[in-house]
């Protein structure tokens, strides 16, 4: 299947890249579930072990989805203020690798703030329940691969929270199957986006 990706380079040195990413994000999701749009994906093509890097690229397999997005004011205001670079809608060379965001939901159970809200939502059921609340302490510690933050903002609920993406190398490309901020989730929402690293200096 024939895709196609623009490219988004954040310009200012010391830009938070997670709340960028997270703003470019929540216009993607809120685009896409205006408009009823499946099968567009995000690549990290400056991706290291140290950093989610400062580019963010938006695949699918229609050009007009990618077109149409790319006009959203958001990206626009942004380029108009210097602050982000807008690359071309061009299709994904033939001779990209795959590879695989997906977001890992266990990871932010590791972290304080998240234990303590899902400890109160258990409590709540418990109590519900009529059930004595008697939490078990995970004393094991778990080890997880390179993973970085996404800060985002849920228009429905007000909520922030973070999503924790890992990067994954993918054998060969996959049905395009992605959660609603563009990454694989799970075993069903698995899809593959290319590897687009060695295009981030034409932006």
């Amino acid at each position: 299947m024939q895709r196609y990706y623009f490219m988004v380079r954040f310009l200012p040195q010391e830009a938070n890249l997670a709340l960028l990413m997270g703003r470019c994000i929540s216009v993607m999701h809120g685009y896409i579930c205006k408009h009823e749009i499946k099968g567009l994906g995000l690549t990290f093509p400056a991706w290291s072990d140290a950093s989610i890097g400062n580019v963010i690229a938006f695949v699918h397999s229609d050009e007009i989805v990618l077109s149409e997005l790319k006009q959203q004011s958001y990206f626009q205001y942004m380029k108009e203020c210097g602050f982000f670079s807008l690359g071309n809608v061009e299709m994904v060379p033939d001779d990209c690798a795959e590879v695989m965001f997906k977001r890992n939901q266990a990871i932010a159970k590791i972290f304080v703030g998240e234990a303590r809200r899902r400890l109160k939502r258990l409590e709540k059921r418990a109590l519900v329940r009529g059930e004595t609340f008697n939490p078990i302490k995970n004393i094991q510690p778990r080890e997880f691969y390179t993973f970085h933050r996404i800060a985002i903002s849920s228009g429905s609920n007000k909520q922030d929270y973070l999503l924790h993406i890992q990067k994954m190398v993918a054998k060969e490309q996959t049905e395009p199957l992605f959660s609603s901020y563009g990454v694989a989730s799970n075993l069903q929402l698995n899809g593959t986006v290319p590897e687009l690293s060695h295009l981030v200096d034409k932006i």
